[in-house]
């Protein structure tokens, strides 16, 4: 087989390195790749945001199967332009890859199907996110609603930094467009824990339990990042695996499947293990 991985971080890396080691492999490429994937695939010059290029590139190069690493494409349709030429591809179409490509879409996602999850309100204009923050309890968690590489959330355990949140994610736009709408939760508290699934978008494979390290800086005092390292497997107990089964991935199947969202690929659901059980922080 010919494949082709989209992305150039330490994911594609590994992917790159496991797809490698396999004997049915003929051409390895990824787009646009780094010089340490290159010692193992073919690194291209690609616009990987430009779902017509990655066709293309595909049909010139017979590729049998695209992986999709980054959220980016996703966003952009490239799993959808792909799927319309018959090319396989890991990874959701782009309206399925809204769950984590608008957190506001995901909270409405969750509270239409039951999914347990922080309280939340969403605001579009900074004035009314002010006003409100004003009489919500502390501590609040200020999230941008697009993508933003891991550093769209902030944890606010005063008013003052709540408020220099949202002026700076909708007003000065540190985040660009992925600001203009800001979600405000209230903040769970517990252990995280990360629950990934290898999904066809009607069944789904559990892999080991993970618990990542999102803050900059020791003992967590910076801002959140794309992710500073993970660990894995992280034991849970039978109870709070069936919990997390029943009341958080049977729901999130479901619910993609009455919405007709054509989930294929790697889902990601952030939980925070709190006292009256595990609740989910987002979507990836």
């Amino acid at each position: 087989m010919n494949v082709l991985i989209l992305g150039s971080g330490g994911r594609e890396h590994a992917l790159a390195w496991k797809i490698s080691q396999n004997q049915r492999l003929n051409d390895l490429f990824c787009a646009p790749g780094s010089s340490a994937i290159s010692e193992l695939a073919q690194c291209v010059p690609l616009d990987i945001l430009d779902p017509r290029a990655v066709v293309s590139f595909c049909a010139d190069h017979r590729i049998d199967i695209v992986l999709i690493g980054p959220e980016a494409p996703l966003e952009a349709g490239v799993a959808d332009e792909l799927r319309g030429a018959r090319i396989k591809v890991f990874g959701p179409d782009q309206a399925a890859a809204r769950l984590e490509s608008s957190k506001a879409f995901a909270k409405e996602f969750m509270g239409r199907h039951k999914i347990p999850t922080a309280s939340w309100k969403v605001f579009s204009d900074a004035a009314a996110a002010r006003a409100a923050l004003r009489s919500m309890s502390l501590p609040l968690v200020i999230k941008a609603d697009g993508l933003a590489s891991g550093k769209g959330v902030r944890v606010c355990r005063s008013r003052e930094q709540a408020l220099t949140a949202v002026s700076e994610f909708m007003e000065t736009r540190t985040l660009g467009r992925a600001g203009r709408t800001v979600i405000v939760e209230s903040c769970l508290e517990g252990p995280e824990i990360s629950i990934m699934i290898l999904c066809d978008g009607k069944n789904y494979r559990l892999l080991p339990a993970s618990r990542d390290h999102k803050r900059l800086r020791d003992n967590d005092e910076g801002p959140n990042t794309g992710g500073m390292g993970a660990y894995a497997p992280v034991h849970l107990d039978e109870q709070t695996l069936r919990i997390i089964k029943t009341q958080i991935l049977n729901r999130t199947l479901a619910g993609l499947r009455a919405e007709k969202l054509d989930y294929r690929g790697l889902l990601y659901a952030g939980l925070m293990l709190t006292k009256d059980g595990p609740q989910v922080l987002e979507y990836n």
